[in-house]
């Protein structure tokens, strides 16, 4: 059975189910997943908008699906209205959507791309694997080191818990999806052995805290 990872991700119902029909046509295969954000900024005004539909397909159909979704997107850019937003961003402006595609949608990178063209800027298919290559080797860069997470994370093992146990495993194996549905360790090598060692002390106090518990039990 093959891996499924998270592929986009919306706060629309709708837009996630575009996608899945999309994906239908084409016979990429899929899973859906729905759950409320970590934070919801209406304080639970409106389940809509405290929702975030995921849509999972395997790494290797990212590719694939990315192109389907630009040629999608493609077709509506063409009746976009003069005053959206975009049609006011500068050249540099735009061209920081095209670095950073992960962070922006779709369509919005079609039509920046599109604008950039109309304004005579270089955005050939070489030009955009160039750009491409360049944030992949950016996105794959390890956070800098989480110190503070690391003495948390000492702090809480030694105390017993699942607290530290959760650290540990976060910092010890925790993995970001690059565009091209490459997953990458998110931490440095140095701070993921830290968090192997949080992880396998939390694991240990936690287990005799709760032996002693239930030796006290039964005495």
């Amino acid at each position: 059975m093959p891996e499924f990872i998270t592929f986009k991700k919306f706060n629309d119902a709708a837009l996630a189910w575009a996608l899945t029909d999309l994906l239908e046509e084409n016979d990429i295969e899929y899973r859906t997943e729905e759950g409320a954000f970590s934070f919801d900024p209406t304080f639970g005004a409106s389940k809509e908008l405290a929702t975030e539909y995921v849509v999972k397909i395997s790494p290797d159909d990212f590719t694939r699906a990315t192109e389907l979704l630009k040629a999608s997107e493609a077709n509506d850019i063409a009746h976009i209205d003069k005053d959206y937003y975009l049609y006011s961003f500068t050249d540099v402006e735009l061209k920081e959507i095209l670095e950073k595609a992960d962070e922006w949608s779709t369509f919005d990178y079609e039509l920046a791309r599109k604008l950039l063209a109309e304004r005579g800027v270089d955005v050939s298919d070489e030009a955009i694997a160039n750009i491409n290559k360049q944030r992949e080797i950016e996105l794959k860069k390890p956070e800098a080191s989480q110190t503070t997470w690391i003495v948390i994370g000492y702090i809480c093992a030694l105390a017993g818990g699942v607290f530290g146990m959760f650290i540990g495993w976060h910092l010890s194996s925790y993995k970001k999806t690059l565009p091209s549905g490459e997953r990458v360790y998110e931490y440095l090598e140095s701070d993921r052995k830290q968090g192997r060692i949080i992880l396998y002390i939390s694991i240990a106090t936690t287990t005799l805290a709760i032996i002693y518990k239930i030796f006290n039990a039964t005495t």
